[in-house]
């Protein structure tokens, strides 16, 4: 009886005991599970197994930055450092001339070899980023032409940084410069011009540290995204010199960019437009000569338009002393407008003091001296054949105070007698049919001359 007792108290415990079990079963992972299982940490090592390169290359780069002293150049006490450099041109332009400068846009390398950063490990090449750069050597080389020099910070600083093995590194960074561009404009618009691009050491002379070009020094992108606008990209050279200053021998890198004017510009906006104000006065000649104030009015306005174009034209010019090509161009067009105008003074003048003396009364004489006009001088009149009065272009008398025995003789009672050996004769009515001739025949033979000597000679 005490028996069955005991054993219905432990009854409750062994049923707790075993539902306890009973849970536990149930939340055990089977076989499969337990591999699935397994794997997890698997693929977490394989995930994660870059951190043994990581503290890899960590560990190289602690190696090497132990006791290294950034202040210091390499090898030196030893030998020169060589610098090796290579240069790509991302754009070029715009050139300014009113400021004699251009702008460039590179990407600038340089190479050397540090035998403090020599290591030994699989990986032959580290590529780092711009935070690596503070904590080596780096060249102090700066532009000599440049004005003013951007560096790119727009996300991050825009550098990088290559160490090999064998301590090589290589050092490139993005620049933005304004250069100074010496423009000879003697020839504008038909100039050409070599931009310089100069670069050194600042600290450094020639026994610590030397420059060299790389073999493939120079490169160029694409040229149609280039801000050159009036100007033609026709090559590039480089060189290498050096300085003599009171602190040393300095090399000195330079890049020319050879650049040629484009003239379609200068051509639509002033070669042209002077090309036809000088047609334009022209009309003038082919306007009868009593019409004064159409000639007048033509003639004074061509003139003016002259010399607004000729002030037009030198706005995008630097204030230079010399003469360039186009100012000589506007100044011989101005010329031309200048003397269509004077050939209508002439002409007139000369036209109504003849009609003024033709309305005078004749005057008969009996001696063989007449004197024209009191103070005047005497003519000798006893070769001079007499005129009919229907002649309306001879029938007047020569100008006061004029002496036919001239080489030119401009009045036309004169035109007979024995002065008239070896003499030359110029109808005053005449001077716009001479000057319809004479006009466009030196103006072709200047524009002849001047095209032809800046252009192929």
């Amino acid at each position: 009886m005490a028996l069955l007792q005991r054993e219905r108290r432990r009854a409750p415990f062994v049923s707790l005991l075993l539902a306890f079990l009973g849970v536990c079963l149930a939340f055990t992972p089977n076989k499969a599970e337990e591999e699935d299982y397994e794997d997890v940490p698997i693929n977490k090592t394989w995930v994660l197994s870059p951190k043994v390169v990581e503290s890899d290359v960590t560990s190289i780069l602690n190696k090497l930055l132990l006791g290294y002293d950034n202040k210091l150049r390499p090898d030196i006490g030893d030998k020169p450092t060589v610098i090796e450099t290579a240069v790509y041109v991302n754009s070029i332009g715009p050139v300014d001339p009113i400021n004699m400068e251009y702008t460039i846009d590179i990407f600038f390398a340089q190479t050397w070899y540090d035998s403090r950063l020599k290591f030994n490990s699989t990986m032959k090449l580290l590529m780092l980023n711009s935070n690596m750069v503070g904590k080596i050597w780096i060249p102090d080389t700066f532009f000599r032409n440049s004005r003013k020099s951007d560096a790119h910070w727009i996300t991050t600083p825009n550098r990088l940084l290559r160490l090999w093995s064998n301590g090589r590194v290589m050092y490139t960074l993005r620049l933005t410069i304004n250069a100074e561009c010496y423009l000879k404009l003697h020839n504008f618009p038909m100039d050409e011009h070599s931009c310089p691009l100069e670069f050194s050491s600042y600290g450094y002379p020639k026994n610590e540290i030397m420059y060299r070009w790389q073999r493939r020094s120079v490169e160029v992108a694409d040229q149609r995204y280039w801000r050159l606008y009036q100007f033609a990209f026709v090559g590039l050279r480089n060189s290498t010199d050096v300085a003599h200053t009171q602190s040393g021998e300095y090399v000195i890198m330079t890049i020319f960019f050879e650049l040629s004017r484009r003239m379609g510009y200068f051509t639509i906006q002033t070669y042209i437009p002077c090309s036809m104000i000088v047609v334009l006065s022209w009309v003038s000649f082919w306007i009868n000569k009593d019409a004064v104030p159409a000639r007048t009015s033509l003639g004074i306005t061509t003139v003016l338009t002259m010399t607004t174009l000729s002030t037009i034209s030198r706005k995008s010019l630097p204030k230079v002393s010399y003469v360039t090509a186009m100012d000589l161009f506007v100044s011989v067009c101005f010329i031309f407008t200048f003397a269509a105008l004077m050939e209508y003074g002439t002409l007139h003048y000369f036209t109504s003091n003849r009609q003024s003396k033709k309305a005078k009364p004749q005057q008969t004489h009996k001696s063989s001296m007449v004197n024209i006009r009191p103070g005047t001088s005497l003519l000798q009149l006893n070769n001079i054949a007499p005129y009919d009065d229907d002649d309306d272009d001879y029938a007047y008398e020569c100008l006061d105070g004029k002496d036919c025995t001239s080489f030119f003789c401009c009045f036309d009672d004169c035109r007979s007698g024995g002065w008239r050996e070896n003499r030359m004769h110029v109808h005053v009515s005449k001077i716009d049919i001479y000057s319809r001739i004479f006009f466009p025949t030196a103006f072709g033979l200047f524009n002849l001359v001047y095209w032809v000597g800046y252009l192929y000679l």
